[in-house]
């Protein structure tokens, strides 16, 4: 079971970057498919949810308006679209797939740095 993240990187405040989580070994169609971040001496966020379906999603309130979550089910892929980035949405993101049966996985990370 693998969960990999990618996208992340280095940007200016009020940019966008696009990160995707791509599973191998599983397919995610039957997972809740979750993003988390966690910040130096922060503890662990959950940014963004969706559904297995992908027809009903969450997020925290400090990114309502600006993160999107979204799914292929066919690419088995989740993904994380993040507009008008702030200096304290620096972290580490986490793609998280959750089943009650059938188990939790997590990926690696990727590094979000937004800075001028």
């Amino acid at each position: 079971v693998q969960l990999v993240e990618s996208g992340g990187g280095l940007v200016q405040p009020g940019g966008s970057l696009r990160l995707s989580c791509a599973a191998s070994l599983f397919t995610i169609s039957s997972y809740v498919m979750n993003w988390y971040r966690q910040a130096p001496g922060k503890e662990r966020e959950l940014v963004a949810a969706i559904s297995s379906a992908g027809d009903s999603t969450n997020y925290a309130d400090s990114v309502k308006g600006r993160f999107t979550i979204s799914r292929d089910n066919a690419k088995n892929t989740v993904y994380l679209q993040m507009n008008s980035l702030k200096p304290e949405d620096t972290a580490v993101y986490l793609c998280n797939a959750r089943n009650i049966w059938r188990g939790d996985y997590w990926g690696q990370g990727t590094q979000v740095t937004v800075s001028s």
